[in-house]
């Protein structure tokens, strides 16, 4: 490789550190803010069902204005229940995705490596 190879050689095995590194700080932090959302997620994952079958005792007790603000306001926390499923989700995806990106990034560099040789 002449004169420059082994200073290549060099900086591509930094690369291939540091970006390790990096990416698997990254992975790791994604992964803990997934388990947390999760976790929270979890513990109150049953307020909403718990919330409707207590709109659903209360509906009949209410005259219709009322009972017709109260299933509105259920519909919102069904809502604002399905946009916390969403960002759960959203969140695995985007560790699943940071993993394989980290390992085809590894991949390549690992590629370039074997063709400086």
């Amino acid at each position: 490789m002449g004169l420059f190879g082994s200073n290549i050689k060099k900086i591509i095995r930094e690369i291939r550190k540091m970006s390790e590194y990096y990416s698997n700080d990254l992975s790791k932090e994604i992964n803990e803010s997934f388990e947390d959302l999760k976790s929270q997620y979890d513990e109150n994952s049953n307020v909403v069902p718990e919330f409707m079958e207590f709109v659903n005792q209360l509906k009949p007790k209410l005259d219709s204005a009322d009972a017709n603000k109260l299933e509105a306001f259920t519909r919102r926390i069904s809502k604002v229940d399905r946009n916390a499923q969403k960002g759960v989700d959203a969140l695995y995806e985007l560790s699943r995705n940071q993993r394989k990106m980290t390992t085809e990034n590894l991949r390549e560099i690992e590629e370039l490596e074997l063709e400086l040789k």
